[in-house]
């Protein structure tokens, strides 16, 4: 169980110390091994800091030696909550039943859960794993170790390579490796390799097939780059057209870039609100007051409960809202232009496959107006233009 849980369940104050020699005061505190934290000075000259319900009762000598003044500003963790709940005994009963039902659940297996199959089917995995002994709302005490449930359910299930069983606080995770097979190949017909779109050849290259194009040749969509068809009039054979044959295509893009863009950032203002989590919900437990910002941005952080290796399913989380501002600069048209001419690259380059690369751009009209930069540009880009066309071929042929 780390710190923070632990301060909770001594017990903490939030204190005020002020007049006399303050400094002083904190310095024989932790000379006595004084547990003080989050010690801050306030605009007025105080010092605020927290200290444990222990440790504040060890305060009081030092304050009559350093003339100091002590007042406490808020009250933290179990001790407190008791001493509410003496005049609340039923709700306090029902508290402590209720942390009781928790761990009982929270020692039982809520979920099992299979990752990794594919051939084989998820009911036999849990059958075999229930004939081990685990299944949902089984005790966790009585599962068996994580390895030898491995090892029998790699033995159980027929066609894995290897099992991996894991235990997360009420969740257990079976991971499946199947075997290996040999990848059956699909059947393909004899086929074409053809130009996609209108271009100038720069590099071919024919595994299987009978180029038809060489480079610097122009080709015009749906021309026959490499041929599935070898041989001649007397001595024809028909086979599935392979290769990579690149070309220069031509992409005229219309461009209107801002001249301004917006920055984000933090005006320093902030709310922090707590949350109780029991099973999965969050119930809000401080900071119910209305989120006055125009615009923000929220952070989450949860922290559940540990017992030993396992983790609890309830915690507390800390929920940040942060005030955001936006601010409008103007730029240059020059900075504008550069900015959309970068975005046109980017969406070329996203468009016409990994391999595709520009070889030039021409910007064929320019203009500024309404606060944008018009332009009308022309990419050079070297891409793969070809595709597959079945070969269709009569008996006689």
């Amino acid at each position: 169980m780390n710190a923070s849980w632990l301060q909770w369940l001594r017990g903490s104050v939030t204190i005020q110390i002020r007049g006399g020699n303050m400094e002083e005061l904190v310095n024989r505190a932790l000379a006595d091994k004084l547990q003080l934290w989050s010690i801050s000075r306030t605009s007025g000259g105080e010092l605020l800091c927290q200290v444990t319900l222990r440790d504040f009762f060890r305060l009081k000598p030092l304050l009559k030696k350093t003339g100091c003044r002590l007042h406490i500003l808020t009250r933290h963790g179990m001790p407190f909550w008791f001493e509410k709940l003496e005049k609340r005994l039923f709700f306090g009963v029902g508290l402590i039943l209720f942390f009781i039902g928790m761990y009982v659940l929270s020692s039982l297996v809520w979920t099992v859960e299979v990752t990794g199959v594919e051939s084989i089917s998820e009911e036999q995995v849990l059958k075999a794993a229930h004939e081990e002994g685990l299944y949902p709302f089984q005790w966790s005490f009585r599962l068996a170790d994580t390895d030898m449930l491995s090892k029998k359910l790699s033995q159980k299930i027929p066609g894995v390579a290897w099992v991996g069983v894991e235990k997360k606080g009420t969740k257990v995770s079976i991971k499946v490796v199947e075997s290996t097979k040999p990848e059956d190949k699909p059947l393909l017909s004899p086929r074409h390799l053809v130009a996609t779109t209108d271009a100038v050849v720069t590099d071919i290259m024919a595994e299987t097939g009978r180029p038809l194009v060489k480079r610097n040749a122009r080709v015009k969509k749906g021309d026959i780059l490499i041929s599935g068809i070898l041989g001649d009039e007397n001595n024809t054979m028909y086979v599935i057209a392979q290769g990579e044959v690149k070309g220069l295509v031509w992409h005229e893009y219309n461009i209107a870039s801002p001249l301004e863009r917006i920055e984000k950032g933090y005006t320093g203002e902030m709310t922090t609100r707590w949350y109780a989590v029991i099973g999965g919900r969050a119930v809000r437990v401080s900071g119910f007051g209305a989120i006055n910002y125009d615009k923000y941005e929220t952070e989450r952080d949860m922290q559940l409960a540990t017992w030993r290796t396992g983790t609890l399913p309830f915690g507390k989380m800390k929920e940040v809202i942060r005030e955001v501002q936006e601010e409008r600069i103007s730029i240059e048209p020059k900075e504008a232009k550069i900015a959309g001419l970068e975005q046109a690259r980017a969406d070329v380059l996203a468009k016409n496959g990994p391999g595709a690369k520009i070889r030039a751009e021409n910007i064929l009209h320019e203009k500024t107006d309404n606060g944008k930069v018009y332009m009308k540009v022309l990419f050079e880009v070297e891409q793969s233009i070809a595709t597959e066309r079945p070969l269709v071929h009569t008996q006689g042929e």
